[in-house]
């Protein structure tokens, strides 16, 4: 088992690495509706009762500060944040309110045509309200004594901002909006999301982004699952929402591996949310539940609903699911004794469909938190399909830390998939490198 003080270490390691800043979870602004783990949740993310018909359409907007910010001649630095809440349809056909951000970048877009747009989908943020990323834009770590929040993705979004690239964020379907939880790594979920998050951004008087703007998308680990559905999905679910290109880095493509793979593993946290979304969005997998999982199980299942990734690495990390279950089995074990368990987990499999846009898919060789070999395996099933991949294994040495070898990825190609994708929103051809794979780690 990991030792709590390394998974201290790592967690730290990313948010210095990130350059986060600690503000008082108290400090949020507007009236506030619950409180998640000591964390008002400012009322604007509570859903009204009705929702408009079109996905994509916006039910709210407001000004959101951001906590990183310089004054400029041109304006402030990065740019100017609206906080948004958007209408989208869940995996089960019905409408749902998903809150979100977007941020009007300063600076001028240099390359080809209008200032494009980047939806960023975040990595794995956790289950409580107060993990929302548009919330982690204001507060970038939130350390109350109750819950650790780092807003490690406000890198990659200044980033991209400071390109000249607009950029949308998603906060998912239940994070953030307190009607639902999270439904962690649905692919239906996710994809959708994502691309109304498009279409909630041309919407915002704000923006400066049109129909006739090229439109990215970008995510990595439950953000490379993300935008890799929503490549799938987009030609069916949003043909409005033209794609000049998606990078799909770590992506939790096969639920099946990731599964037994985080298990008793830093973050085996994760399981604990996988779970609780998967039972709210199908009720049929109830009775399984409640032939496996103990009472210890169930607290729990109750206590991660309400934690963020940090909470999860201190309370849960390193723990095994069959300390959750009445038989001793681990999940992987009930998956396999359970064949609606496993056709459920095969209808959330990416990679059965192709793109219809150029996509890029990174993976660090020695990532044993997400597989590598399973989201390598994505990248091989879209190459089969006949779509436009190039395929970047990212090649560093394990460390023995299941979460840095899963991090160290992330920062070490961050700055080629931006500029990867920056090319694609300027008009440039991505080609493929798809004859090279028998040879790519």
């Amino acid at each position: 088992m990991p030792s709590r003080p390394r998974t201290l270490a790592a967690a730290v390691t990313v948010a210095l690495a990130l350059g986060a800043q600690a503000v008082p979870a108290a400090a949020a602004t507007g009236s506030a509706t619950e409180v998640s783990r000591g964390v008002e949740i400012p009322a604007f993310y509570t859903p009204p009762a009705t929702l408009p018909g079109a996905d994509g359409a916006l039910i709210r907007s407001e000004p959101l500060r951001l906590a990183l910010s310089l004054p400029s001649l041109g304006g402030p630095l990065p740019g100017r944040a609206t906080r948004l809440m958007y209408k989208s349809t869940d995996a089960g056909g019905e409408p749902v309110a998903v809150t979100g951000a977007y941020i009007e970048p300063t600076a001028k877009w240099r390359g080809d045509g209008p200032r494009p747009l980047v939806a960023l989908a975040p990595g794995t943020m956790g289950q409580g309200d107060q993990c929302a990323a548009s919330m982690a834009l204001e507060h970038p770590l939130t350390l109350n004594g109750e819950t650790v929040s780092v807003g490690y993705e406000d890198l990659s979004v200044y980033r991209l901002l400071l390109r000249g690239v607009a950029v949308v964020v998603t906060d998912y379907v239940g994070l953030g909006t307190t009607d639902r939880l999270h439904t962690y790594v649905n692919r239906v979920d996710g994809a959708h999301a994502v691309l109304d998050a498009v279409r909630a951004a041309r919407l915002l008087d704000s923006a400066s982004v049109t129909p006739d703007s090229r439109v990215g998308l970008f995510g990595y680990s439950q953000g490379g699952g993300a935008t890799a559905a929503a490549a799938e999905l987009q030609p069916s679910y949003a043909p409005d929402v033209e794609l000049a290109g998606t990078y799909s880095g770590a992506p939790p493509a096969d639920l099946t591996e990731v599964t037994e793979a985080i298990d008793g593993g830093d973050l085996a946290g994760a399981l604990g949310w996988s779970l609780n979304g998967f039972l709210q969005t199908e009720p049929s997998l109830r009775p399984i539940a409640e032939r496996y999982i103990s009472t210890a199980g169930e607290e729990a299942l109750k206590d991660l609903s309400t934690m963020c990734v940090g909470d999860a690495l201190f309370g849960y990390g390193g723990d095994s699911s069959t300390e959750w279950t009445k038989t001793g089995q681990s999940i992987s074990d009930v998956i396999g004794a359970e064949p609606t368990l496993r056709a459920f987990l095969e209808e959330q499999r990416i990679g059965k469909l192709e793109p219809g846009s150029p996509v890029r898919v990174a993976t660090g060789v020695s990532d044993d938190l997400v597989p590598h070999e399973q989201s390598r395996r994505l990248a091989v099933d879209w190459c089969r399909k006949g779509a436009e991949v190039t395929y970047d294994p990212v090649v560093l040495p394990g460390v023995g830390s299941g979460l840095l070898n899963h991090f160290a990825p992330l920062l070490a190609d961050q700055g080629k998939a931006i500029s990867w994708l920056t090319d694609r929103l300027s008009g440039k051809p991505a080609g493929s490198n798809c004859w090279s794979m028998p040879a790519q780690p």
